[in-house]
């Protein structure tokens, strides 16, 4: 490997240091909250170090946004090469939205905080028409995938319905825990008996799942997770 690569391997590392604290700190702290002096914190650096491989917190979460399309964009594209029935394809989506939720809960934080307006005043037009571009195709294979699961109903209603169901339910648990109460696990179960009801309203029998094991009274029973912004 030549100085030139290793160089770019080691800056791309770095990058992903850096992204990687951009989410915690964006968890902990919401995005109002997020500075790019606690992100260099995060992973001891100097803000001037920081800036070297992002130019401003703006640039951050750009990144995260295109890191965030490109993972649906995976996703849904992995999904559409499967021949499955339309109980099946109603199912992988919803367990995808979980699956992106539980290992990047960060994405959602950012996709709720874009309908706030002026959260992208300082983005160029051609940056925007990017993100809009490249969400408007995931949107198109959401819409393309749930078409299969009611020929009555339009794709792209049913797409709107799955996405705004899922990132309201993810918003509902964020405020839950800014205000201090409810427990880990209580929201996925409530998100089972949601999206039960959801399968139910297409005439789709409920899923059956495996009765959750009874938790162990301890010292950390009422623990919480760190508060997260409710976006």
């Amino acid at each position: 490997m030549g100085v030139s690569e290793r160089r770019k391997r080691e800056r791309e590392a770095r990058r992903g240091e850096i992204l990687d604290a951009a989410r915690d700190v964006l968890l902990a702290q919401g995005l109002r909250g997020t500075t790019t002096k606690e992100i260099a914190e995060r992973c001891e650096l100097s803000e001037a170090t920081l800036f070297f491989y992002f130019r401003n917190k703006d640039e951050i979460l750009l990144s995260l946004i295109f890191e965030s399309i490109g993972f649906w964009a995976q996703g849904l594209e992995a999904l559409a090469a499967k021949a499955l029935t339309p109980p099946e394809v109603l199912e992988a989506i919803w367990q995808f939205h979980e699956e992106v939720y539980r290992e990047h809960p960060d994405y959602y934080v950012i996709s709720a905080y874009l309908a706030q307006p002026q959260v992208l005043e300082n983005v160029s037009v051609e940056v925007k028409e990017e993100i809009a571009r490249r969400s408007g195709e995931n949107f198109r294979r959401l819409r393309e995938l749930l078409g299969r699961v009611d020929a009555s109903t339009p794709g792209a209603i049913l797409a709107d319905l799955v996405w705004s169901l899922f990132l309201g339910l993810t918003i509902a648990e964020a405020s839950r825990t800014n205000l201090g109460y409810g427990r880990r696990g209580e929201q996925l179960q409530a998100r089972n008996q949601v999206f039960d009801v959801v399968r139910r309203a297409f005439g789709f029998a409920p899923v059956k799942r495996a009765a959750r094991p009874a938790r162990r009274a301890s010292a950390h029973a009422d623990a919480r997770r760190p508060p997260r912004a409710a976006a």
